[in-house]
């Protein structure tokens, strides 16, 4: 078998600016890779979530998500003038997040109080995945008001995926066999 050679590198970032998908570079610290960033820290924490899951659901829910995540960053990497070609984050996938939380309710019981993450190796990589969609919306809500987004639905669909987490995490935490640790409390 012939080995075909490829770089793992292309020297073009090396000047502090990247390409965007359309024609265009912008700084590497501009809010646009930096949104790109944090929807990849997202889905990189999610794999390791779905590398320990207990729960086979977990793991079919999560590949879905990371592939949304894939198609939410190609869109938010888009020049405006060519988001639109890749827009495949609409209402129907911000509803299927929304079933798949509700249905997840029925299983899990909802904490009263704060929790603390740790009780499970996936339950703790959700809470961390958690955080950075958590930080993940917070940009796109920036490129939105900017007005260098049109598709609210990305707001919406990370806006859910943060709940959908938390009760991922309390899924797994139970199918570990492990209480939720409530926040408040004293010392062990």
């Amino acid at each position: 078998m012939e080995r075909m050679s490829a770089s793992f590198y292309t020297k073009t970032g090396d000047d502090g600016y990247t390409g965007l998908l359309g024609a265009g570079r912008v700084p590497k610290y501009h809010p646009r890779p930096a949104a790109c960033g944090t929807l990849d820290e997202a889905t990189a924490a999610l794999g390791v979530a779905r590398a320990f899951a207990r729960s086979p659901r977990t793991v079919e829910i999560l590949t879905r998500v990371q592939r949304d995540l894939y198609n939410l960053m190609a869109e938010v990497a888009a020049t405006p003038d060519n988001a639109a070609r890749f827009r495949v984050i609409a209402a129907p996938q911000v509803a299927w997040l929304e079933e798949q939380t509700d249905s997840l309710a029925e299983m899990v019981p909802m904490p009263k109080e704060f929790i603390l993450p740790g009780d499970s190796q996936a339950g703790a990589f959700l809470s961390l995945g958690r955080t950075i969609v958590r930080r993940a919306e917070r940009e796109i809500a920036r490129l939105l008001h900017m007005g260098d987004l049109e598709n609210a639905a990305l707001l919406h669909y990370l806006n859910r995926l943060s709940s959908l987490c938390f009760a991922l995490e309390l899924l797994e935490n139970q199918a570990a066999g492990k209480d939720t640790t409530i926040a408040k409390g004293t010392a062990p």
